[in-house]
């Protein structure tokens, strides 16, 4: 099969602040994606660019004394040095505000507006008088007409959640100037979506479309319920460009930042035509692929295929849609600490990729949202990355370096030979697929699986014992911890057991270090680096022979005081000033209004609010595994699968209750981010849930028909 060749570009940040850990998201889904399309040998184009106009840049630049062009060119620096951070390695990352992005701009709406797709018509806005200037709906704030709640914006109550437009607001003011605004007459510029050539189009790209089927039935909806005209003007003042022929008018921002794709894309290839048409020309055979959220879906689903097919250019691939961020279970909020800046994050010493991991961990190939949830995000990286993975490199590796100089041995024992093929072949094939469709949390579970399967093989052949024998210069017996009895007939053979053993455990290593790759670029390089020159990066068969080099630590744990400075340094104070008045925030477009919380939903002695039960994560899980617990009279060891969220271990006092084996492949329902409690039988992963009381008990709960392991339990 020949090569792919597959442009990918990500969202365009908006250039009016800092990127947040909700921004993150998406970026790092398709930088995974790009890596793994380049280590099956596919050229992966890679590019972004800052989204760099608009009214609210305008104003933001104007509030800060800077011109516009100083704003947005600091703001794309932080940018790009975020995303480096993260290791979102853009090929190209530019800016719409590009002399690349103008010309472009200008040519689409040309050849749309030769084919009869540009429209223009007069309609009345909201304008502020005093700042001489049209208002957009989010610029203008009053009282709601259906609750008559103060200082919302003027297009949905974030009270009673009507929506309306901003004509409807009583006693309306301009955000901007705090003048009221009047109504004005303007001419403006649609983009003709309503011809049914048009809508006709966009259905024939939806057919043949890679979109996740429930973005596919959204779009579907929106192309049914009839497309409306699409506003693509401005009125100056406005930072932008301007239309050709019309002066005074500007391109709406939507419709220039798509297109700056193109732009960050011709400015890499030196704005060389030819090239540039062999992704987006009408007779490309490259992929186009747009990895967005899924609050742009009709942007990227419906407007941009129509511009595209109108203009004469290919239309996507597919759309990759993420979901929302929310952290410890709730939206993301400054006063609680967890509106996280990207550079917060970073300046908390904590490492980029460990957020790499977890949101990898979590990202299914569906549109769900995800929670980044602080206490599960130690554990799970404690003990997947440093418990798991580095752990076998650990605890092997120094008896290569220290008794074989590092040189792995040429041969295997048959035993050995057949326990390792469990590790190579199928699958690791199954860990790609599940790459390929972006389904990374299948993609780690299974990683993961094959970790634990290695480190259980260690235990089972304790290296370190075999070490000791050697040092002591004894044949045994020694029994290991799992009841075997071993002995030796010759010094050469206790050798042979520790090389042959070491060399498995570090071939071992070397296949998930290639699986992590993707999601974990820097630390993987290092293990790479430690396995040396000679070892490939095949994982059809083990390779043997090799040496590695002395082995140093690759990962350490996360320290917990490291999330505390985090949270710290994110919380917003809302404490009064000395004057007694409430801090002032800077002015933004569009802020989320909160009401009061009631005693009732702040939580009280009595009752709990409705963050407090959002802070519990209830997981369906499957027992896969239940055994008796050496020592202890009422535990039960339980292997609980939790789908994409992979395999706890949890210890539960039900013994008197239940045989193990007669708990096997059942459902229950599990608390999934409780933080692991160290107990002298193992570590305990969370907690399963079971009532009792009076009347007997434990009494496991158990969902209905229809539930599968990792479901949230709302």
């Amino acid at each position: 099969m020949s090569a792919r060749k597959i442009l990918v570009t990500n969202a365009l940040p908006y250039a009016n602040g800092p990127l947040h850990l909700g921004h993150m998201v998406g970026y790092i889904q398709a930088d995974i994606w790009v890596r793994f399309q380049r280590m099956c040998g596919n050229e992966v184009t890679y590019v972004c660019a800052d989204d760099a106009h608009g009214t609210p840049i305008m104003l933001a630049a104007e509030k800060a004394g800077v011109a516009p062009e100083a704003f947005i060119a600091g703001m794309q620096e932080s940018h790009a040095a975020d995303f480096a951070a993260f290791g979102v390695a853009f090929d190209h990352y530019h800016s719409t505000h590009s002399d690349e992005n103008r010309k472009l701009s200008e040519s689409i709406y040309t050849k749309l507006k030769a084919k009869g797709y540009i429209a223009s018509r007069f309609i009345e806005q909201a304008y502020d008088p005093v700042k001489e200037m049209f208002l957009p709906d989010r610029y203008i704030k009053g009282e709601c007409p259906k609750c008559g709640t103060a200082d919302q914006y003027g297009d949905n109550c974030e009270n009673c959640g009507a929506t309306y437009g901003p004509t409807d607001l009583k006693n309306p003011k301009s955000v901007v100037s705090g003048a009221t605004p009047v109504l004005k007459e303007s001419e403006h510029y649609f983009f003709t979506l309503s011809k049914p050539e048009v809508q006709t189009e966009v259905q024939q790209w939806l057919e043949h479309a890679q979109v996740h089927s429930s973005v596919k039935a959204k779009l579907r909806e929106w192309l049914d319920g009839g497309l409306r005209d699409w506003d693509i003007s401005r009125d100056a003042p406005y930072f932008g460009f301007e239309i050709p022929d019309a002066p005074g008018k500007y391109f709406y921002v939507w419709l220039d930042a798509p297109i700056g794709y193109f732009a960050s894309l011709s400015a890499l290839l030196g704005n060389d035509e030819a090239r540039l048409a062999e992704f987006i020309g009408p007779d490309s055979t490259a992929e186009m692929w747009h990895f967005i959220g899924k609050d742009i879906i009709n942007f990227h689903g419906l407007f941009w295929p129509a511009m595209l097919k109108g203009a004469g250019h290919r239309q996507p691939t597919g759309l990759s849609v993420n979901g929302y961020l929310t952290v410890n279970g709730a939206k993301m909020s400054k006063s609680r600490g967890t509106f996280i800046k990207a550079r917060t994050y970073l300046d908390a010493g904590l490492n980029p990729e460990y957020l790499r991991y977890y949101f990898a961990a979590k990202l299914s190939d569906g549109v769900d949202d995800l929670d980044l949830n602080l206490d599960d995000f130690v554990a799970r990286v404690n003990s997947d990355i440093v418990g798991k993975y580095v752990n076998i490199a650990s605890r092997c590796a120094p008896f290569l370096n220290k008794y074989f100089s590092g040189q792995l041995s040429s041969t295997l024992s048959a035993e050995i030979t057949e326990t390792l093929a469990n590790y190579f072949g199928a699958k690791p094939d199954a860990v790609f697929e599940a790459y390929a469709r972006r389904d990374y949390a299948e993609a780690l579970r299974q990683t993961m699986a094959l970790a634990d399967t290695a480190n259980q093989w260690i235990q089972d052949v304790e290296p370190w014992s075999l070490a000791k024998l050697i040092e002591q210069n004894s044949l045994g017996p020694f029994r290991t911890k799992t009841g075997r009895e071993i002995s030796f007939t010759s010094a050469d053979e206790v050798r042979t057991a520790l090389h042959e053993s070491t060399t498995a455990f570090v071939e071992i290593f070397r296949v998930l270090t290639v699986l992590l790759a993707p999601v974990l670029p820097t630390l993987t390089t290092k293990a790479l680096h430690f396995l040396g020159d000679a070892a490939g990066r095949g994982i059809k068969a083990a390779q043997l022979g090799y040496a590695v080099r002395t082995f140093e630590p690759l990962a350490t744990r996360i320290d917990p005081a490291a999330i505390k400075a985090m949270i710290a340094a994110s919380t917003e104070s809302l404490a009064p000033t000395a004057t007694g008045a409430p801090k002032a925030k800077p002015a933004k477009p569009a802020p989320a209004a909160v009401a009061a919380p009631t005693a009732s939903q702040a939580g009280d002695a009595t009752h709990a609010s409705i963050e407090d039960f959002a802070r519990i994560d209830l997981r369906i899980a499957r027992i896969e595994n239940a055994e008796s617990v050496e020592g202890a009279d009422k535990l039960l060891r339980l292997t609980l699968d939790l789908g994409a969220l992979g395999k706890r271990q949890v210890f539960a006092g039900i013994k008197s209750a239940y045989p193990p084996e007669k708990l096997v492949g059942r459902l229950t329902v599990m608390v999934a981010n409780l933080a692991p409690r160290k107990m002298r039988f193992g570590m305990s992963e969370g907690m399963v849930l079971a009532a009792s009381g009076d009347e007997g008990g434990p009494f496991l709960l158990a969902p209905d028909d229809g539930a599968q392991p990792g479901m949230k339990v709302k």
